[in-house]
């Protein structure tokens, strides 16, 4: 770590560096005309560390790997300029993307002053084609020290509405990496792309990006165990992506944040970006989601007033699976009632959460019609199934699909407008599964935005009839966590404004949901899927979470309606886990064969709980 700087050696420094590039970048342009200078790919700090304000001569390819060592994402062909700012031990360069073309900062028009605890940044001059030709533009940032952590903010202005900004770090030592909390991993000599939410606009690609359920990525280096944390200290919800390059020192980092799609504007003031380091998994989990608690304003578990009484206490989650997308049917609603009242039998039933997945025919095909399916019993067995499992005192949760919409059901033609697009313009469609097994990706599903009015207009009348008709003590909206920037319309307020209006209209009816990112948990108090186990205990302050729809079931590890088809029950564990409420799926033939181990999860449940 470089020693601490006091103001007046910063100041300084500064000043003679901001003289001395503005000199150098006037003779360039002399000498050079309209073409900008290119660093060589190994141009480094030969000189020794750069002063904090010197303006080093960067491109791409400087400091990492070229060719790609290990798995690699693709990349320009050529040096791209990134002229970049030296402060506190990094290297800071920026991007400007619009929706026909990148930019870069003017080397020779870039320049940098001092500031309160930092550096200002100006560029009033942009270039393009890989710096051959120029732009009109300006670039402002701000670079402040605060403790141990530099933060990072930026804004740009162009002639065009601007897409995405990007912040370019060097500095990041090479390590293991961890996405938002989840177990740390190696990635060696690959590049690593994560992006949030939603991995941050292509849930698969041809290289497969990781997600983030919050921006928070954490690196520990491997000759220390103190970390560095990357983190963006934003308050909405917007597409943010984090690119790690490695090279033999370190990491080149990108920290991409795009604008609001659905309001274009030629101005972007991108929010601060944070890097801390020799801090701690829990401090910097605890910075990070004291900021979301406030920004989002999300409210404590013990204290949330959509969380009733019965969901504190549940103790077992029970997934019922229903019918497959090929019409196999796993359990009917009376089989279901049958497991019910044996279950009953082995835990007091109200502190069990039932989740009917597949209640309303075939898996997905049937989205998003929403009734009883006449093959499983029709309305009377559904009725019957969930006035008798009140009476025993479970709670029930039926399934609804929060964006996904066959084009082949009737009903669509009412919400045909509401298919969601990226930030481009493309379509998107859940063209994700091979639902047949024909080895090929089905594309009859639409991807859709909870932000246009008549998809969510729809959807909360589905969601009302059920809870209205049947008295159901809770829905679940399947792919939850299923943002996209989408030009149309924002679907996190989309997202909210159905739960909450749901919420008014049924005030004693809880919400639950697939996957989760940040921003969710001001409205949405539980959830399945949770990768976060680094940082749990700080991520449940707010929620709750069980497992997966895909958890296996017990014995050959069936994962029922859900297209991963085969797993494994592990019978030591249980197929349990440590962060998670104790979940039981029953598919076919586990109360059969399996009520042995189906007792031995009730049991694990009841131990924990205290029962």
């Amino acid at each position: 770590m470089p020693k601490p700087r006091t103001r007046r050696e910063l100041l300084k420094d500064i000043g003679l560096a901001s003289a001395g590039s503005i000199a150098a970048g006037l003779r360039g342009d002399a000498a050079a005309g309209r073409t900008a200078v290119r660093a060589s790919p190994s141009a480094e700090q030969a000189a020794g560390p750069a002063a904090d304000g010197d303006v080093l001569p960067r491109a791409s390819t400087t400091g990492v790997f070229i060719p790609p060592r290990g798995r690699s994402f693709q990349k320009f062909s050529f040096d791209f300029p990134e002229p970049s700012v030296a402060f506190d031990g990094f290297e800071f360069g920026f991007r400007v993307f619009t929706h026909e073309n990148v930019y870069g900062l003017a080397d020779g028009r870039l320049r940098t002053s001092p500031i309160e605890g930092g550096l200002e940044i100006a560029c009033d001059e942009l270039v393009w084609a890989g710096g051959q030709e120029r732009a009109r533009g300006r670039v402002t940032a701000r670079l402040t020290r605060r403790g141990d952590a530099v933060e990072c903010e930026a804004a740009a202005e162009m002639e065009r509405p601007i897409k995405a900004v990007a912040l370019v770090v060097r500095g990041v030592p090479r390590g293991r990496i961890s996405a938002a909390g989840a177990p740390f991993f190696d990635p060696r000599d690959d590049e690593v792309l994560l992006g949030y939410p939603f991995s941050g606009g292509d849930l698969f690609g041809p290289q497969g990006n990781g997600g983030l359920t919050t921006p928070l990525v954490l690196v520990q280096p491997r000759d220390a165990a103190a970390i560095v944390a990357l983190s963006s200290l934003d308050d909405r919800v917007r597409t943010k992506r984090v690119y790690l390059q490695p090279g033999e020192a370190g990491y080149r980092v990108e920290a991409i944040v795009e604008a609001d799609a659905w309001r274009p504007s030629t101005t972007f003031h991108a929010p601060p970006w944070r890097i801390a380091r020799a801090t701690t998994i829990a401090a910097a989990a605890d910075a990070h989601y004291a900021h979301l608690e406030r920004a989002f304003r999300i409210p404590r578990w013990d204290a949330r007033p959509d969380v009733p009484d019965w969901m504190r206490r549940t103790a077992l989650v029970v997934t019922l699976h229903g019918m497959h997308y090929t019409g196999y049917v796993f359990n009917d609603y009376a089989r279901m009632l049958t497991i019910l009242e044996w279950i009953a039998s082995r835990m007091p039933a109200d502190r069990v959460l039932v989740f009917l997945a597949s209640w309303d025919g075939r898996y997905y095909w049937d989205y998003p019609a929403y009734v009883p399916a006449p093959r499983m019993g029709g309305e009377a067995g559904f009725r019957a199934l969930v006035s008798r499992a009140r009476a025993l005192g479970f709670r029930t949760m039926p399934m609804f699909g929060a964006n996904a919409a066959n084009r082949h059901q009737p009903a669509f033609a009412r919400v045909a407008g509401a298919f969601a697009t990226k930030v481009d313009g493309d379509r998107v469609d859940l063209n994700w599964v091979d639902w047949d097994n024909d080895r090929h990706q089905d594309g009859w599903l639409s991807y859709m935005n909870l932000g246009v009015d008549a998809w969510r207009q729809w959807l909360h009348d589905r969601i009302a009839a059920v809870i209205e008709r049947y008295d159901v003590d809770a829905y679940f909206l399947d792919i939850a966590g299923g943002w996209i920037n989408d030009p149309k319309a924002d679907m996190h307020e989309g997202m909210r404004r159905l739960v909450a209006d749901l919420r008014r209209r049924f005030p004693r009816v809880a919400a639950a949901g697939e996957m989760h990112y940040d921003a969710l948990l001001e409205f949405i108090p539980m959830y399945h899927s949770f990768g976060q186990t680094l940082i749990a205990d700080v991520v449940q302050r707010h929620a709750r979470f069980f497992q997966h729809l895909s958890h296996p079931a017990p014995g050959r590890g069936s994962t029922g309606v859900h297209e991963a088809g085969i797993c494994r029950w592990n019978p030591q564990t249980l197929s349990l886990s440590d962060t998670a409420i104790p979940t039981l799926n029953i598919v076919d033939d586990t109360f059969a064969t399996c009520r042995a181990e189906m007792d031995a999860v009730i049991q694990q449940a009841r131990a924990r709980a205290s029962i």
